[in-house]
């Protein structure tokens, strides 16, 4: 079944927005998926972003509603105004992918959340790490997961580390008991406290060429896996 996609955003002229559509019109096409209109909070060059790549674009989310089945949630350097986006567009009331990195403090976060089941919006958020080989590999080991250790790099802490720590997070779960941060400047650490004893070190590395990777300790031994970034 075909979905109709529409993009709100703080400035279209940005990386993701160009993959997404990339994505959607070239290897993803046959999924049905297609971009029907945008809108964003910086007009000017994000109406030059639609005519350039063939998108319509519409004033506000109330004209771009009637054209869409869903929502992308972009903005992903500028998640302060994630919020503000969300509130235009959860009284929709339809499924809404809200981008990383998703809020910049925990209350926000939550009042996103809330607002999503206020609504009964159905809403995910994501790294693009949150599906790799590396999950895939993990799932045909033998014995429990006991201790992960990921890398990543980018230009920021408050940008990027949320993709090594979505390597963490999804072979872990959710059961975070302690969170530690220690390092300082360029090179940071998160070490995490699961629940069963279970551990994670997730190591970010910004403005550095440290490519994202993980190694997974089982019951039966340790494992590295570096991220195809390729199939992401």
């Amino acid at each position: 079944m075909s979905q109709k996609i529409g993009f709100v955003d703080f400035d279209l002229n940005n990386f993701h927005a160009d993959v997404y559509l990339k994505l959607l019109r070239g290897d993803l096409q046959a999924r049905g998926f297609t971009v029907a209109g945008a809108t964003a909070l910086q007009a000017e060059s994000s109406q030059a972003w639609c005519a350039q790549n063939s998108v319509p674009y519409y004033s506000d989310v109330d004209a771009l509603d009637a054209h869409v089945d869903c929502y992308a949630v972009l903005a992903p350097s500028n998640p302060e105004v994630h919020e503000t986006l969300c509130q235009r567009v959860f009284p929709c009331g339809k499924p809404t992918y809200v981008d990383k990195t998703f809020a910049p403090d925990l209350a926000t976060a939550e009042r996103i959340f809330a607002l999503a089941d206020q609504h009964g919006v159905a809403m995910q958020t994501s790294s693009a790490l949150r599906y790799s080989n590396v999950q895939e590999r993990l799932a045909e080991l033998e014995g429990d997961l006991l201790h992960i250790v990921t890398w990543g790099g980018g230009s920021s802490f408050g940008e990027y580390a949320i993709h090594p720590l979505e390597l963490a997070i999804s072979c872990m779960g959710p059961d975070v008991e302690r969170l530690y941060r220690r390092g300082a400047g360029e090179c940071a650490q998160l070490l995490l406290d699961f629940s069963d004893s279970r551990t994670a070190v997730v190591n970010v590395y910004t403005n550095t060429s440290t490519p994202f990777a993980a190694a997974l300790t089982t019951t039966g031994g340790t494992e590295y896996i570096a991220v195809d970034s390729s199939a992401i």
